[in-house]
């Protein structure tokens, strides 16, 4: 049920009812109260207010899509959707009235901004795209010099028991593949255990994320008969004009990660035709006051929202940060500038604002353009949005010196007031809320190592052997995670209070679900230094995953990490076979087997080229 209408706004708590505008609640004495000149008056003022109400509605361009997240907010509540919760405890009066009360000053702030601003950003998008169009003849793009891809086939590695351990990975991702194609063709997800197809509503009703996100995946490791039947499979089969909700992020990450990936190792235009597709049918989401984009877009109505749950009708930092490589991308492979400058966009609403304590909150309002609750995450919520501020550095061949800048100051404060060390000397990362801090690392937090690690070369001054020793700190941290459980598998996050370290203490933080994150910092850690700990740990979690996740067909995810005989959640994950098996599949290859040098890789682990000399890319 909604806290309140956009009659209650316009009438303080109460209602309006029908054609004799009666008002009803604390100040809903009748009219007939009232002389008749005080009626007048009152009758006069009300219907300005009602006629200025209306005329906002029906006079503002994209009216619905402006309103859904400021009158339209639904009590904060917890709900599961591959995020963390995003609600606080507290009253559900005292909830509705600090609702009420925001989308007021939010209200104002949105019918502040005049109309002819919303509607030229939205007639030039319109109008970018269609001047596009009349460049694309018969749904054909601008030809495209496309070069030979550098380091897609890596040289077999000369230790046996190395090579061993890779063509295990391989037959790991075979049989992952075997069954889904066998049980699941076609859908998003195969359910392992009951031996059918699953799909979750991030995706809407397009299907096949599991093929689209397992493109590069087969590719890299050589297995082309399997590579062949996705691709046929994208020719004829994966639309997007689909009348449903969709997750941005998750559709930007899978879909267009993937198939921006596919198109830049095998240069085939089927792969170029379908990303460019999509991420037109993307734009929409950015048509906000600030250009912050939703969480959430009908693909074919073009009206999006955000999750009902999010602080105060907030867009989330990961979700709209995790766009850049992307978008940027998008604009290198159509020749269309308008999805670098919708990216770009969001860097300069976040420049414009102030960090508490230089931190960034998980929320910002897409209509006022300020946060919303002061809640830090490097974990879920937060997470992917540093990872690509480095990398948006990265794959601009070094020249975008703003990411860098935001990127490395993001880590100062990261590291002034989230990074801790507990009593036994395990560094982590704890959640920053209004200015405490609670003392949980997620597993999604544990991708930061390899971010570290990363970033360590270019560190400021002459921080680079700190900023790797922080890496390697926070990789043995989460490998601590997996060790101390009985299955030695990570939980979903792990606590430092108490007298605890490293260990879950809540049931609904003990489940795994295939994750790819401390296998990601393994790869990264063991790039950098070659230190043979880190396969060792990579190998113990292949033998983890083959004991306790594989089944019958498929694998599955495990609902507590400290069970001896763990019950399976029965969803083998999309980005299992996109990230943990390729991850670990590098892992056991050599360094020239996509290079650092020449490919970064999405937050879904798809390898996108390194951009160098003004939109000219290295391969």
């Amino acid at each position: 049920m909604l806290p309140f209408s956009v009659s209650q706004v316009g009438s303080g708590g109460g209602g309006v009812s029908g054609p004799g505008l009666l008002l009803l609640g604390p100040a809903g004495r009748k009219l007939s109260g009232f002389r008749l000149t005080e009626k007048f008056l009152l009758l006069l003022v009300f219907s300005g207010f009602i006629t200025l109400c209306f005329g906002a509605i029906f006079f503002l361009p994209d009216s619905p899509k402006l309103l859904s997240g400021v009158f339209f907010q639904q009590p904060l509540r917890p709900v599961s959707v591959g995020l963390e919760d995003g609600a606080e405890d507290g009253g559900r009066l005292a909830r509705i009235r600090e609702e009420h009360e925001r989308a007021l000053r939010e209200a104002k702030d949105t019918l502040n901004r005049h109309p002819d601003d919303i509607q030229g950003d939205i007639l030039r998008d319109k109008e970018l795209l269609r001047e596009h169009r009349r460049t694309v003849s018969g749904g054909n793009l601008p030809p495209r010099e496309f070069a030979a891809p550098v380091g897609v086939v890596g040289k077999e590695p000369e230790d046996p028991d190395v090579k061993e351990k890779r063509d295990k990975i391989k037959e790991m991702m075979k049989f992952s593949w075997d069954n889904y194609k066998r049980y699941a063709w076609g859908l998003n997800e195969l359910k392992p255990v009951q031996k059918q197809g699953h799909s979750s509503n991030l995706f809407g009703n397009i299907q096949g994320a599991t093929i689209v996100d397992s493109l590069d995946t087969l590719y890299i490791m050589g297995m082309m008969d399997e590579f062949k039947d996705a691709k046929e499979w994208v020719e004829k089969n994966l639309e997007f004009n689909v009348n449903a909700e969709v997750s941005i992020f998750e559709v930007n990450i899978r879909f267009v990660g993937g198939l921006l990936s596919a198109y830049y190792l095998t240069g085939e235009e089927i792969f170029r035709r379908k990303v460019v597709e999509l991420g037109e049918k993307l734009l929409p989401a950015f048509n906000t006051p600030t250009g912050i984009p939703w969480a959430l877009l009908n693909i074919k109505s073009g009206i999006g929202r955000n999750w009902p749950w999010a602080s105060g009708g907030s867009s989330i930092l990961a979700e709209f940060g995790t766009l850049h490589l992307e978008f940027t991308h998008l604009t290198e492979v159509s020749g269309n500038p308008i999805f670098a400058e919708k990216v770009m966009n969001i860097r300069k609403v976040l420049n414009r604002l102030d960090k508490p304590q230089g931190l960034y909150p998980n929320y910002l309002n897409p209509s006022s353009g300020q946060w919303g609750q002061n809640h830090v995450s490097v974990g879920g919520l937060g997470d992917s949005f540093y990872e690509y501020l480095l990398k948006a550095w990265l794959m601009s061949s070094k020249t975008d010196e703003e990411a860098k800048k935001m990127y490395y100051d993001a880590v100062q404060a990261i590291e002034t007031h989230l990074i801790r060390k507990s009593s036994s000397g395990l560094t982590y990362i704890a959640e920053w809320k209004g200015g405490l801090l609670e003392h949980k690392m997620g597993h999604l937090t544990c991708f930061a190592g390899g971010m570290f690690a990363l970033g360590a070369d270019s560190a400021p001054e002459d921080k680079t052997g700190h900023h790797m020793e922080l890496a390697a700190e926070i990789a043995r941290t989460c490998h601590e995670s997996y060790d101390r459980t009985t299955t030695k598998l990570g939980p979903e996050a792990f606590r430092f209070d108490g007298g605890v370290e490293a260990i879950a203490t809540r049931q609904n933080e003990k489940y795994y679900i295939l994750r790819p994150e401390v296998i990601e910092t393994y790869l990264y850690m063991w790039r950098f230094t070659h230190d043979p700990k880190y396969r060792q740990w990579g190998w113990e979690a292949v033998q983890a995953l083959e004991k306790n996740c594989r089944v019958e067909a498929g694998y599955s995810g495990v609902r507590d990490v400290y069970a001896a005989n763990p019950s399976h959640d029965d969803v083998q994950q999309s980005f299992f076979l996109a990230e943990t098996l390729k991850y670990l599949y590098l892992l056991f290859s050599d360094d020239d087997l996509l290079p650092l040098e020449h490919w970064i890789f999405n937050t879904e682990a798809h390898p996108l080229p390194i951009i160098i000399d003004k939109g000219k890319r290295t391969i």
